[in-house]
């Protein structure tokens, strides 16, 4: 039932586009797993091989050290409407920061949001597609904004001393270098 890709395809970038929630996974070699769902149009597919995800301020920055710390990251997509299907997509990501040469270039192709920290990207070493038929079927009922208000409500001066007191180390102590050059 797998099937296995070594670059996107138009079919596998037209069932991302239709998806309203992603899963991403990470660690370090020693320390938690980090499961983490993403929503608010925030992913794009950058070509066959590249792909890239806004990361707006959370509760934690676990993605960004585990990426320092070693690298990996799977992304996962499952259909929750009439198609039954997953896909998911392995590669080598890296956080990009707003005072990062790349960020203009990246930043483009994302909607301004409140509380915008990083931009995750990918280079894809694969990417599988599954059945699927053992997910359930659930209705899209729209996206949360409690979270944009919160980080609009911050502003820019409280989002920074946010991510000086929360966002420096993951929950296992590994530095996630938010702040520093």
């Amino acid at each position: 039932m797998a099937k296995f890709y070594s670059a996107l395809n138009d079919e596998l970038r037209d069932f991302i586009a239709r998806q309203h929630l992603f899963f991403t996974a990470t660690a370090a070699g020693e320390g938690r797993i980090n499961l983490s769902p993403k929503g608010m149009d925030c992913f794009r597919c950058l070509d066959d091989q590249r792909v890239a995800y806004l990361d707006v301020t959370g509760s934690g920055n676990e993605t960004a050290a585990h990426l320092r710390a070693d690298g990996r990251i799977t992304l996962m997509f499952c259909s929750f409407d009439t198609q039954p299907l997953i896909l998911r997509l392995y590669g080598q990501g890296q956080a990009v920061r707003p005072r990062d040469g790349a960020w203009e270039n990246l930043a483009r192709h994302f909607p301004p949001l409140a509380g915008m920290r990083q931009i995750m990207t990918v280079a894809l070493d694969s990417a599988q597609t599954s059945c699927g038929y053992g997910v359930p079927l659930y209705h899209y009922a729209g996206e949360r904004e409690t979270l944009l208000r919160w980080a609009d409500n911050k502003g820019p001066q409280g989002l920074a001393e946010y991510w000086r007191e929360k966002n420096q180390t993951s929950i296992d102590g590994l530095p996630t270098k938010l702040l520093e050059e």
